[in-house]
């Protein structure tokens, strides 16, 4: 069993016989006497570092246009570090499947029905992935990365306390939020500078995530109650949205956090602890959430529409999209129509009901395999399993060495859970303030990459059975 797990999440992945066998591997370091007598070049990470700070301080702030052009010039530089580099780029399994998954992409491009609206989406996929790319080199520094997390918490803090501030001022409401028949329907949304609640929820997962686990690696008394600012900020701010998906998203979060937390710290348990400690903290929270609902109108009243079916207009207006996205899945099941939400828009009006007009499938994957089919869903799901394995696997490792950097993957894989289960009812994820943070989530786990060696596991078992 372990050997076909290990087989499937590509834990024994070796990249060095293929990459030394590509002519464009071989274009890696082809610049590099340029690079030796270039000033700026020396300073080539921190650079970098500044450029994926600036994607994160102005995302909230400015157009959707204006982050795709800062994407463009993140992509030239990786071009420019990448052809001058002096060392080979590290390169995981998590690299690969991400590779794997644009090749799909780009063959649903091609054999797509509207192939020029799919190729704009297949640049903005594009885009995204080489952002991935470059981060994952840049955070290969603990320094850098710790830099970079500081501005995603601190930026995260300002979005955070704007939404605060929305719900106890007020502030107009501009969409129909709530169905008009309940009676929430004029109950406050806060959207921050975001300009809607479930945007704004899925983009403080992240914040959320890792001011908790900043809590445990930030040193001081200072740090510590910052880290602990920022996440009680966000997490009110993403109540304050309304959000069912976010709700939702959080619940995951938090659970898997409680679960990680349990790996990092087991060795220190007694074992009475080690077969509670779970069940019942989970029974307390539980208990917990339980009585919230039960003593809170508004959210009561809120989370129950979550089970009333089609009787709520927002859950009668996605269960009518995705009846209409079902046919198109059915009609082109393997390869899809081709990425983005042009392709989208031009093939749904075939199959929408009358009056359910809609931008995407909310639901990301349900749109995944709209966009590349059966075979490109495999493959995107495939991704997030060898990440989270890769990531526990590093989770372990950290704890072993006694590296508190364990800290930080913990929260992305939290805040990965918390992202995919707001994912299951919305596709928030597809935009920039939002696919931005999950590539850097991502590529935060691929840079701690370490292959496994069966070697090395081999002598461990023997010296456990001399034992």
């Amino acid at each position: 069993m372990n050997s076909t797990w290990d087989l499937v999440t590509l834990s024994y992945f070796s990249p060095k016989t293929w990459l030394n066998a590509s002519y464009v591997y071989r274009l890696v370091g082809l610049l590099s006497t340029w690079r030796e007598s270039s000033f700026l070049l020396q300073w080539s990470e921190a650079i970098g570092a500044l450029l994926i700070s600036f994607v994160f301080i102005f995302s909230p702030f400015i157009t959707t246009g204006l982050i795709g052009v800062w994407l463009i010039a993140i992509m030239g530089y990786w071009g420019i570090l990448t052809l001058s580099d002096t060392a080979k780029p590290g390169f995981s399994p998590i690299h690969l499947l991400v590779f794997v998954y644009w090749g799909i992409s780009a063959v649903a491009v091609a054999l797509s029905p509207v192939k020029m609206a799919a190729f704009s989406g297949l640049v903005k996929l594009t885009l995204y992935l080489v952002f991935f790319v470059f981060c994952a080199r840049i955070l290969r520094s603990p320094r850098l990365t710790n830099c970079l997390i500081t501005a995603v918490l601190g930026i995260g803090l300002v979005v955070g306390c704007y939404g605060v501030r929305q719900q106890i001022f007020g502030v107009e409401q501009l969409a129909t939020w709530n169905d008009p028949t309940s009676e929430l329907a004029g109950a406050t949304r806060v959207y921050s500078y975001l300009g809607n609640p479930n945007l704004l929820s899925a983009y403080l997962l992240p914040s959320i995530a890792l001011g908790i686990a900043a809590f445990f690696v930030w040193r001081g008394l200072f740090p510590k109650l910052l880290a602990i600012t920022i996440t009680l900020v966000n997490t009110a701010c993403l109540y304050f949205t309304g959000s069912r998906g976010g709700w939702i998203a959080m619940v995951a979060l938090m659970a898997t956090f409680l679960l990680l937390f349990f790996v990092w710290f087991k060795n220190n348990l007694s074992p009475f602890w080690r077969k509670w400690l779970l069940p019942l903290v989970f029974a307390v929270l539980g208990g917990l959430m339980f009585a919230a609902i039960l003593s809170v109108d508004s959210l009561r009243m809120r989370v129950m529409t979550i089970f009333m079916g089609r009787e709520d207009s927002s859950n009668n207006f996605r269960m009518n999209v995705w009846m209409a996205v079902l046919d198109m899945i059915r009609d082109r099941p393997l390869i899809g129509i081709g990425p983005g939400n042009n392709a989208f828009n031009k093939i749904y009006p075939l199959y929408m009901s009358p009056k359910y007009s809609a931008l995407s499938s909310y639901s990301v994957l349900l749109e995944t395999a709209v966009e590349t089919g059966l075979i490109g869903l495999s493959i995107f799901i495939w991704l997030i399993v060898v990440t989270v394995n890769q990531g526990v696997r590093q989770i372990q490792q950290l704890r072993d060495q006694n590296n508190p950097y364990g800290m930080w993957l913990i929260a992305a894989i939290a805040a990965m859970a918390g992202l995919m289960a707001q994912g299951l009812f919305d596709t928030v994820w597809y935009r920039p303030q939002v696919n931005t943070l999950w590539w850097f989530l991502v590529a935060l786990i691929a840079s701690q990459y370490q292959p496994k060696s069966k070697v090395k596991e081999v002598k461990e078992e023997k010296l456990e059975v001399r034992i």
